[in-house]
């Protein structure tokens, strides 16, 4: 599991910290408690009826391995001027995600987005609004980066494709040829970067995929693009050195799986296949 990416918003003066990864993103509770005039705490939200109730729901839609009984017994206390509750009892006893005590770097108590709106509530209206208001500018704001560094890509890679297909012409491809003939060319190599970035063809990729529009570097990651436009370029110089197909297929398979290992940090599931030794 990667770790959370950590991001402070301004509330109305107030810094909140925002941890997101994989699981979603997650408000601290702990900074937002700073807005609260007066002795307010977690377990004073938390023991609440409707609080209970609410947490319960959320639960319900988000986390299948959630205790149901645990739970009926908790909200059957909930309101009680005995009842006491901590997050750690919470989510101990009922399995919740939507809440996380944790300590060391990231101590505090945190909830995901949902919940931490709700919460916001308990400071004041005013704060919750403003706390939607900045979170949803955050999220904004990384959408855009992403959308350029993509975008970024993307153009790289169309660049290289033409320095790819003119070392192609000018190497590969013999004088008097028809244009249906010169595409087949210009598709085999096409395929020869897809099976060492990919694993796959063109066409494999069709053929698991009969739902999707497009091809499989429409459905690209950043990184992936990001090698694919590496990868061009190199197998452009490779062909200018007349090196055979084969042997260049094994060469930018390794370059490939070394860059995405050095880009997607370890992240196993990103990690790129070699292509079947079958493949010419």
């Amino acid at each position: 599991m990667t770790k959370p990416k950590k991001t402070t918003i301004d509330v109305r003066g107030t810094d909140v910290t925002v941890l997101s990864s994989q699981e979603g993103d997650f408000i601290s509770l702990t900074d937002m408690l700073k807005a609260k005039d007066g002795d307010f705490f977690i377990s004073d939200w938390l023991r609440n009826r409707n609080t209970v109730e609410f947490l319960g729901i959320w639960e319900s839609v988000h986390n299948p391995a959630f205790n149901y009984g645990e739970f009926a017994i908790i909200k059957s206390q909930a309101g009680l001027n005995s009842y006491k509750l901590s997050v750690k009892e919470w989510t101990e006893k009922t399995g919740a995600i939507g809440l996380k005590a944790s300590t060391g770097r990231y101590g505090g108590t945190y909830a995901h987005k949902d919940i931490a709106f709700e919460f916001g509530m308990w400071i004041s209206p005013e704060f919750k609004i403003y706390l939607i208001k900045e979170f949803q500018r955050l999220k904004d704001d990384e959408n855009r980066r992403l959308s350029l560094s993509w975008n970024l890509n993307r153009t790289l890679s169309k660049l290289n494709y033409r320095i790819h297909t003119d070392a192609i012409k000018a190497n590969l491809i013999p004088a008097a040829v028809t244009p249906a003939q010169a595409a087949i060319t210009y598709a085999t190599e096409a395929d020869l970067l897809n099976v060492a970035l990919f694993g796959q063809t063109a066409k494999q990729w069709r053929d698991a995929n009969p739902k999707l529009e497009g091809n499989m570097r429409e459905y690209a990651s950043i990184e992936q693009l990001l090698v694919l436009a590496n990868i061009e370029a190199m197998n452009a110089e490779f062909i200018h050195m007349a090196l055979p197909q084969g042997e260049r297929l094994t060469k930018l398979n390794a370059i490939a799986i070394r860059q995405m290992h050095v880009l997607t940090a370890g992240n196993a599931a990103q990690l790129l296949p070699a292509p079947s030794k079958k493949t010419r």
